[in-house]
């Protein structure tokens, strides 16, 4: 029997470089509740401060839920999605490794390029009320593991 090959959920015709906003969604692995713990969850948004700093990267909106994090960003002119995948997830993994001894991510990762008419705000809005949606909190303002924490009270 032929091994299959996972198709890349990447878009075929898309290099992912410039200036052009995301919505991302890391999944952890096997799916485990890791992001219940607060420190946990403060390692793994230093790396993706750093990851945006060191890419280019707007950080608009992110949201750690149990077994998943959700993140909006936007890059510049020379922003390399997949660069600052690579990074974040390295500099994640390592950090909950120490923590965990075991891996913290599924390999990939789910992204949605916005569209021009998309607008920021209504994208960082529905990704900060995941936590109201599954039942977590009845305000998404109540929820420790959403940010920018300026943004989101705004």
């Amino acid at each position: 029997m032929a091994t299959r090959l996972r198709k890349s959920p990447r878009l075929k015709d898309f290099d992912y470089v410039g200036p052009y906003a995301y919505s991302l969604t890391f999944v952890t692995r096997q799916r485990s509740e890791v992001f219940q713990d607060a420190s946990l969850v403060q390692l793994v948004e230093l790396a993706l401060l750093r990851a945006c700093a060191q890419h280019s990267f707007d950080l608009h909106a992110y949201c750690f839920m149990p077994d998943h994090l959700h993140v909006l960003v936007s890059g510049g002119a020379d922003s390399r999605l997949t660069d600052f995948v690579r990074l974040f997830k390295q500099l994640s993994g390592y950090a909950a490794k120490q923590k965990l001894s075991a891996p913290l991510w599924q390999i990939s990762y789910y992204d949605h390029v916005l569209r021009r008419e998309e607008d920021l705000a209504q994208v960082a809005r529905y990704i900060w009320s995941n936590p109201v949606r599954a039942g977590l909190v009845d305000d998404f303002r109540q929820y420790p593991y959403a940010g920018p924490r300026p943004l989101l009270e705004d």
